[in-house]
């Protein structure tokens, strides 16, 4: 009858393969694998570590893992045994692993009388491994999210309607304003480009309405109320988008191009 090395050996050697090419496949040292195919099972690790290499190696040569494990066990190598019940006391509290219904019970006698009912009434727990309910009162909480939930929809009601008064009453008379005020254009960016516009106040540059690099195919929307200039680090990298209608720069490299203001 072959061993247990004799035949993961024989099994790694029909597969075609060498000690450091297993231990490569199945991240197990090549001296341990050595060992296991020498039926040295003494690694120096625990008998769970020892187990699991030798199950990892069986499957990985497809050979039995279950019988070789058994085998292993025969050779007086157990499973590990499991820790025994701990004791461990806290505070005045001798708490156990053992199950409550393992503690004798005690016959109250005459001497336990009236004075025990006090003492039950009260019991002394430990602080640590209390489960007696301390939070708010759920009802009470429940009020105060009620209230504050309605408080809010107020709130919000109210902006709404500000907002809308707001709006509605700061129209110009003829809509010629409200036009003015909706009028944009956008910013098409080709390629990355390096852009900065400016108001016009005839020929002078007036307040900077945007300045910043745009991405291939990024877009930036800006407010049309007048003449603007575009300044660019390469006009060949943009379009200007206006009414649904794009238009190139008009200028190559470092320029600047002015964009009269809409039509009314």
């Amino acid at each position: 009858m072959q061993t247990i090395g004799e035949r993961l050996e024989e099994a790694r050697k029909k597969k075609g393969i060498s000690i450091r090419e297993a231990a490569e496949a199945t991240k197990i040292r090549g001296d341990y694998l050595q060992k296991f195919e020498s039926n040295h099972f003494d690694i120096g690790l625990t008998e769970i570590y020892t187990r699991g290499f030798l199950r990892n190696y069986a499957n990985f040569l497809k050979v039995p893992a279950d019988r070789i494990l058994n085998d292993y066990s025969a050779l007086g190598r157990g499973e590990p045994r499991p820790r025994q019940p701990s004791r461990e006391v806290y505070g005045r509290m001798d708490i156990s692993v053992a199950s409550a219904s393992e503690e004798p019970e005690r016959t109250p006698g005459p001497e336990d009388g009236a004075a025990a009912a006090p003492e039950r009434a009260q019991p002394h727990y430990p602080r640590s491994g209390s489960s007696l309910p301390t939070g708010p009162d759920p009802a009470l909480i429940f009020k105060y999210v009620k209230w504050g939930g309605i408080a809010l929809i107020v709130i919000v009601a109210a902006f709404v309607l500000k907002s809308l008064i707001g709006g509605s009453g700061g129209a110009a008379p003829g809509g010629t304003n409200a036009t003015n005020a909706a009028e944009t254009f956008t910013l098409v960016a080709k390629d990355v480009v390096f852009i900065r516009v400016n108001q016009l106040q005839g020929k002078t540059e007036g307040a900077e309405l945007f300045r910043g690099t745009l991405a291939r195919g990024q877009t930036q929307v800006l407010p049309w109320t007048g003449p603007v200039r575009i300044s660019a680090s390469a006009g060949e990298n943009f379009e200007v988008e206006v009414r649904g209608r794009r238009w190139p720069s008009g200028f190559t490299g470092n320029a600047a191009v002015d964009l009269e203001g809409p039509h009314r």
